[in-house]
């Protein structure tokens, strides 16, 4: 386990002064970055080689978000690593052991000089420590959108500061989007998943479409952000209370 604490910034929460899933999205993403860099297979050798990790899906449930000041662990758990694939948790608690979040990702290690997969390095394996996986209600990182009345959200045309160091739309980014395309913002959000499909570079133009469903006592949201030709680079799904 990897793992390092914080205290939320006020520069992190939202109008209620609660951190805010994007900023939670971002302790996860810094976190695992903060373990790459550590070594020896930071992301300056990922770079040399020519390889870099590929988010497929995420899946996140949020027990409670914390407010402003609160002290905070952030921890990561990688528990498979095997041929090009990646598994790992994320989780984020209090100083006094609350969970608040805990989440599952799926990656891959992609060689992007010849296009394709990439088998896991010596290095790679020494660099991420293989732990038991977290207690959690593990679901399909493949998302399936549902059917019913879907209505398009504005169009997002993708800018410098949506991007990461591989030039690639960064998967926080994907899921910003997606919440913005949501009409009912004041609603609690418990869950979320996302599944990845394509990279958006600079200058691609997606189009939010926003499928409203019922489950038991819940609403769910499945955004699909599609490309000009109206297929999906990233399904993003919240489900909320």
């Amino acid at each position: 386990m990897y793992s390092f604490d914080s205290r939320i910034r006020y520069s992190e929460v939202d109008s209620s002064a609660v951190l805010t899933i994007e900023s939670l999205i971002d302790y996860f993403q810094d976190c695992s970055t903060f373990q790459t860099q550590d070594g020896p297979a930071t992301m300056e050798y990922l770079r040399e080689k020519g390889i870099a990790w590929v988010l497929n899906s995420w899946q996140i449930e949020i027990k409670r978000l914390p407010k402003l000041c609160e002290e905070v662990t952030i921890g990561t758990i990688p528990y498979t690593l095997k041929g090009p694939m990646g598994l790992r948790n994320f989780f984020m608690k209090t100083r006094d052991g609350e969970m608040l979040a805990v989440a599952n990702s799926v990656w891959t290690l992609f060689d992007f000089v010849k296009g394709v997969p990439t088998r896991v390095t010596p290095e790679i394996i020494d660099a991420y420590p293989i732990e038991d996986k977290m207690e959690m209600d593990y679901k399909d990182r493949k998302i399936a959108i549902p059917e019913g009345n879907s209505r398009v959200a504005e169009e997002i045309v993708v800018r410098k500061h949506h991007l990461d160091t591989n030039n690639h739309v960064n998967n926080g980014q994907y899921i910003r989007m997606a919440m913005e395309s949501l009409s009912d913002k004041d609603k609690n959000i418990v869950s979320l998943r996302a599944e990845y499909k394509k990279q958006a570079l600079l200058g691609d133009v997606l189009y939010p479409v926003v499928v409203k469903s019922i489950m038991g006592d819940n609403i769910i949201y499945t955004v699909s952000l599609n490309d000009k030709n109206e297929e999906s680079v990233c399904v993003v799904q919240f489900e909320t209370n």
